[in-house]
């Protein structure tokens, strides 16, 4: 049997350039409708709800909407509709990594949340007048289904890339998703920003960019269901009952046995503030380059799709650097970056274009570097077997804290009035989280979770 050739590593590499297109199929939802459009377009709709008019008509609105018996502003209702779909996704998510480590068919798993999270996304197509409602149900299913989708197709990093490859893996999926989502965003910004040479009503072009995007999430997927393979579940936990009952068991064991993985526990927390900085920095940018710094809508609209671009090439780089000085080090380093800049923001003069520029750069360099790496070095501490599990604590501890960094970037500017301040304050999520990251001992995790 010696003469065999071993064609597990084609394989793996068939399944992989597979799997990236997964990162460009969803990245072009999350840019062009969760980051840019959705929430300016669903806050017009529900002022014109509550008052029979928008706030472009040069006239504020003064009235709530009522929801639920609750009194919520038109100008607050896309924060609460993010809110509650994250936190609800952030509880559902360890049963559902549980149930895609149980099953043979994570293919399906991953195709079923993605095109029930696609169609609810086009439904966002109809949101026209005074309907609110579909957009706001629309996207929390949107929402709660991305979220699933992600956590399975995290856990299929482990199946296709050895310990020593994944680094690159997890590199090129991220750069290909800003890669896909760039590319859809320069073309829906085109097509809302000269809606009149195309014929479009505003409203119209903006319904059409976030119909586009699902179309695009939900086509594109088709490329991994095709190049993935179902990998049967391994060390399964000894549970009764049909697959969900079995997977609430699998869950419970779960969550008596993480002190067995101190490091994993160790890096999720680590990961808790590193990233929840680095989401608070990206979500703060426009509004501090537009009410601090002083810049138009069109000089932001264009550094943030230089920031895709240069997150394809950061995120390529952040890969390279990991083969060779090791994916913590490497992340490390991202997170001094991430300190730089905002120290540097606290600093830079307004209306300072160059420097403005350059700080997106530098953003755009370490953001899919530093997720991408995060992503693969995780990967190493999780037991075989487990991948959809750990993956699952992994997204729930990314959106069930998200708010950490957004409550103090708030608070911060409530008390000194200025988003400097505000900005800079954020360095404690990244010197936390170097600090927890550099005691995680990264042998001691492989080890505890059984990795070579």
């Amino acid at each position: 049997m010696s003469g065999i050739a071993d064609l597990r590593p084609l394989a793996r590499r068939r399944e992989q350039r597979a799997w990236y297109w997964y990162d460009w199929a969803n990245s072009a939802f999350v840019t062009t409708v969760q980051t840019v459009l959705f929430a300016p377009y669903l806050i017009a709709v529900a002022e014109k709800a509550a008052c029979g008019y928008t706030s472009d008509d040069g006239r504020d609105c003064a009235r709530d909407l009522a929801v639920l018996g609750l009194h919520i502003a038109p100008g607050a209702l896309p924060s609460y509709i993010v809110t509650f779909s994250t936190l609800l996704g952030a509880v559902l998510l360890p049963l559902i990594g549980a149930i895609a480590d149980r099953t043979a068919r994570k293919k399906r798993l991953l195709g079923g949340f993605t095109w029930v999270g696609s169609a609810a996304g086009a439904l966002l197509f109809f949101v026209e007048g005074t309907d609110w409602q579909i957009g706001a149900l629309a996207m929390i299913v949107a929402n709660i289904c991305l979220g699933a989708a992600i956590t399975v197709n995290d856990a299929f990093l482990p199946l296709i890339a050895e310990e020593d490859d994944r680094d690159r893996v997890s590199s090129r999926g991220w750069a290909w998703g800003y890669l896909g989502g760039g590319l859809l965003l320069a073309v829906n910004l085109a097509m809302v920003l000269l809606h009149d040479t195309f014929g479009l009503s505003e409203s119209m072009a903006v319904r059409l960019s976030m119909l586009s995007a699902a179309v695009w999430w939900a086509a594109f997927t088709i490329i991994p269901m095709r190049g993935l393979s179902d990998h049967p579940p391994v060390h399964e936990v000894a549970a009764g009952g049909g697959v969900i009952q079995a997977s609430f068991g699998q869950l419970w064991v779960t969550l008596k046995e993480l002190r067995r993985y101190p490091m994993a526990l160790l890096f999720l927390i680590a990961y808790l503030f590193f990233n929840d900085g680095i989401q608070t920095v990206v979500y703060a940018a426009s509004t501090y380059g537009q009410e601090e710094l002083g810049f138009a809508t069109s000089v932001l609209i264009g550094t943030i799709l230089m920031v895709q671009f240069v997150a394809f090439f950061g995120a390529l780089l952040f890969g390279r650097l990991a083969a060779s000085m090791g994916a913590k080090k490497v992340i490390l380093g991202g997170l001094v970056v991430w300190m730089v800049i905002v120290t540097v923001a606290l600093v830079l003069p307004e209306k300072a274009l160059v420097p403005f520029l350059a700080l997106g750069v530098a953003i755009g360099l370490v953001l899919g570097g530093t997720q991408a790496l995060a992503r693969s070095y995780f990967s190493l501490l999780i037991p075989r077997g487990r991948e959809g599990e750990f993956f699952s604590f992994y997204h729930a501890m990314d959106r069930g804290t998200s708010w950490f960094g957004t409550l103090t970037f708030g608070l911060v500017y409530q008390l000194t009035g200025s988003y400097r301040p505000a900005i800079f304050a954020l360095i404690a999520f990244f010197v936390l989280g170097g600090a927890l990251l550099a005691r995680v001992d990264t042998a001691r995790g492989m080890r505890d979770a059984g990795n070579v």
